[in-house]
């Protein structure tokens, strides 16, 4: 009988296992003795961080690195197949999650291993729940073209997608943060909602969201952003036709042109009632 597959979430920030990661992850980890990881350095100090029983020495750590190769997967699994289970562990949070881990764990179906995701933080929900934009719809947009012409071209893209209640979610190197924002700033209109979230789950953590023209007013130091790990997301206002479930309080209801905020109908046709049928069943 095959072993299990374990996705096993770590910390996204510098605070300490026990504050972010549920009981029933940490001793999951801590009864493995094989570990797939995207960097063995890191993997070995979060490992130790979690309590590991072990002298970390001893585990079994197969770096995969960011992009596994297709032709060592068989190789990693061969383990788990023939009974060892084993967990896979990212550099930070979900693995599989703007991570790697989805190549091994697609072979791993098509083995026939059990595969089991365990709980842990996501900086991309965490963003999503404090931000206030529309949770029913969204995409995670990963890191959009460096080049300016082809980022604001994917910037607007993604703007005009929101306006069908589309919460875009993006990422970007640490030390380009500031600089990215200005490129929000600068691209999206005035009215769209941006959100800034910044060292989640950390001693210093900063979830702010304002419309485009809030952010222009703020301060240059409140647009100047550490260079730490940041999610960035937005949502446009709505097209006319369309308002995301949770709107603000002037959208406008999808396909009748009704304004929430002030409950009046604005020249939607009077709904005519089907006459019954004669034919009974």
């Amino acid at each position: 009988m095959s072993g299990t597959l374990y996705l096993i979430p770590c910390p996204i920030s510098s605070s300490a296992p026990a504050e972010t990661i549920p009981q029933r992850t940490l001793e999951v980890a801590r009864s493995l003795d094989y570990f797939l990881v995207e960097a063995a350095r890191t993997a070995r100090g979060t490992l130790k961080s979690m309590g590991h029983p072990q002298p970390i020495s001893t585990l079994t750590i197969e770096e995969i690195g960011h992009d596994p190769e297709a032709g060592k997967i068989d190789a990693w699994l061969a383990p788990v197949v023939e009974g060892r289970s084993a967990g896979i562990i990212s550099e930070s949070g979900c693995p599989g999650i703007a991570d790697p881990g989805a190549q091994i764990v697609q072979r791993a179906h098509e083995l026939g291993i059990r595969v089991v995701p365990l709980t842990g933080p996501s900086s991309l929900l965490l963003t999503l729940m404090a931000s206030g934009l529309d949770g029913q719809r969204f995409r995670f947009l990963g890191y959009l073209p460096i080049h300016e012409d082809e980022r604001r071209a994917a910037i607007l893209a993604a703007e005009a997608a929101s306006r069908a209640s589309e919460t875009q979610l993006c990422i970007e190197t640490p030390y380009r943060n500031t600089a990215f924002l200005a490129g929000l700033i600068e691209t999206l209109s005035p009215t769209t909602r941006l959100t800034v979230a910044l060292d989640i789950t950390g001693e210093t953590e900063s979830i702010r969201t304002k419309t485009v023209a809030e952010w222009k007013k703020a301060t240059e130091e409140e647009r100047t952003l550490p260079k730490i790990p940041c999610v960035f997301a937005f949502l446009a206002e709505p097209g006319r036709k369309q308002a995301p479930r949770y709107a603000p309080r002037n959208a406008t209801r999808k396909g009748i042109g009704q304004n929430l905020s002030r409950g009046k109908p604005q020249g939607e046709k009077p709904l005519r009632k089907k006459r019954p049928s004669s034919n009974r069943s």
